[in-house]
């Protein structure tokens, strides 16, 4: 007798709430893997936009001020041994006796270009009389002398200049090192020379 054939197994189909819970899962997945925009509120943009500019602009004029100042200073270097013979041009007319208006007349010319050139932030460094810096003077030779105080300057042989706050020029000074007849200012070589023992 034939053997009765058996029915093909058919596949469950999902209930409706199984579909569900399977799409829900599904959508959690998704969502747990996509990264979170965050999206930024308009007044924090605009804010953020404003300090960038606000350092654009400052850091645009601090360039176009230094850019300024060194062209300033490459002009300002080539006119100062100018300024340098005509300081020595009225100290020599003033030994010689030279004629009193044109000393004048050169004085004048003299100060009218040291005034121009203080418009764009030169001025002078007088040295006279000051006591020693560093940052401003450049020493050119130490003299004892009783007059002036030790590490003040004696004579400025050269005048010195700033740009501004900058330095552009040192000025050269005689500084004095001291009363020679003050004991405590003075080198004791002899006392040296006494402690050596005697050649044979």
């Amino acid at each position: 007798m034939p053997k009765a054939k058996k029915k093909p197994k058919t596949e469950k189909k999902p209930t409706p709430a199984a579909e569900k819970a399977a799409k829900v899962a599904k959508e959690a997945a998704a969502t747990a893997e996509e990264p979170t925009v965050v999206v930024e509120p308009e007044s924090t943009r605009l804010l953020r936009l404003q300090a960038d500019f606000d350092n654009f602009k400052k850091r645009t004029i601090r360039e176009r001020n230094e850019t300024y100042r060194r062209a300033n200073e490459d002009i300002m270097e080539e006119l100062l041994p100018v300024m340098d013979h005509m300081e020595l041009a009225l100290d020599a007319a003033a030994q010689h006796d030279a004629d009193e208006a044109m000393v004048e007349g050169f004085r004048l010319v003299s100060e009218q270009l040291r005034a121009a050139l203080g418009k764009f932030g030169l001025t002078p460094i007088d040295a006279t009389d000051a006591e020693f810096d560093h940052n401003l003077h450049e020493a050119i030779s130490q003299l004892p002398s009783p007059d002036v105080a030790e590490n003040h300057v004696i004579a400025m042989t050269r005048r010195g200049y700033k740009l501004g706050d900058y330095l552009l020029r040192a000025a050269q000074v005689v500084v004095s090192s001291g009363d020679p007849s003050d004991p405590a200012a003075a080198d004791t070589p002899a006392d040296d020379d006494a402690e050596k023992e005697p050649e044979a």
